[in-house]
């Protein structure tokens, strides 16, 4: 894995320089760096990962059993921006498994409580919520703050954390149009699924779209098939992790790319355990299959 260099120094990462001049000089605080000690300690991350961290913004589409602890995760591991998405307001079938939420939230919107609630416990996190449903409609409004952060040159994910195939597929379709790295999971009674996705990093592999076209029948989510909470988090803190790496670089250079991208992992939460399987883009694929994209090397290339 690549090892983020002290601020002092530069070094290339695929094509990308990381310097002392990127972050404009500023260290951690000496608060911040208590805080993030235990992160900063791993020679993957260090000071100039921290910052990257602080730097970096994530859209979180479903404020659910996924999305709300993958909130926390991120919230309270130093990211400086995070995009709330959902329509959804909190109910008491919800509570045993979404623990951002309590009884007193019942009836109130996911987004907005999940940022009054992270405000609290991540005040140097700067969070916007929309109570609107996510669509190929209102995408652009949606992901317009991070959009912003990914033009100044910073790193930016969106998070797919939602049960609904056709907000699934507008999410997919919406980053596979704005060239945004997306990382998806989901979680129904006792089988999970992981994947990541990014037509400019790893255009092999695929999008979403490409294991489960529009037309597939869905008939699995957590209200149909039930699930169990710890399960749930399972899912909730590799994607979250998953999001990280991603973030921090960790799959650069002396690490092929399909370490993250194109691999399709899935959790057996009865036996606790992982398989995975290589993703590969569809040709005819109605999303990425005729998608003109640019590689790192910045020459045009057609998926």
């Amino acid at each position: 894995m690549s090892k983020n260099p002290p601020l002092a120094h530069a070094e290339v990462l695929c094509g990308h320089i990381h310097s002392d001049n990127e972050h404009c000089g500023h260290t951690l605080s000496d608060a911040d760096f208590m805080r993030y000690s235990r992160q900063v300690l791993l020679p993957e991350v260090g000071e100039a990962g921290q910052l990257q961290l602080a730097d970096a913004g994530v859209a979180i589409i479903g404020l659910g059993g996924l999305g709300q602890l993958a909130a926390q995760y991120l919230a309270c591991a130093g990211i400086g921006r995070l995009t709330l998405i959902d329509m959804d307001k909190v109910e008491v079938s919800n509570l045993p498994r979404q623990l951002l939420f309590n009884d007193a939230d019942i009836g109130l919107n996911k987004a907005r409580v999940a940022k009054q609630k992270l405000n609290g416990i991540a005040s140097h996190c700067t969070i916007t919520a929309y109570e609107t449903a996510f669509n190929l409609a209102t995408s652009a409004h949606h992901l317009a703050d991070i959009l912003q952060i990914k033009q100044q040159g910073k790193r930016v994910l969106v998070l797919d954390c939602t049960d609904n195939f056709a907000t699934r597929q507008a999410i997919n379709r919406s980053c596979i149009e704005a060239a945004l790295p997306l990382v998806s999971a989901s979680i129904a009674a006792f089988s999970g699924q992981l994947f990541a996705v990014d037509q400019m990093q790893f255009p092999s592999g695929g999008c979403y779209h490409c294991i489960f076209p529009a037309q597939t029948r869905v008939s699995q989510s957590c209200s149909t098939q039930g699930v169990l909470g710890p399960s749930v988090g399972v899912m909730a803190s590799m994607q979250s992790l998953v999001a990280m790496q991603l973030l921090l670089s960790m799959d650069s250079c002396d690490e092929p790319k399909s370490a993250l991208f194109g691999r399709f992992w899935r959790f057996d939460a009865k036996l606790l355990s992982w398989t995975a399987a290589t993703l590969t883009r569809d040709p005819h694929c109605d999303v990425c299959g005729s998608k003109e994209v640019r590689s790192s090397s910045d020459k045009p290339s057609k998926l």
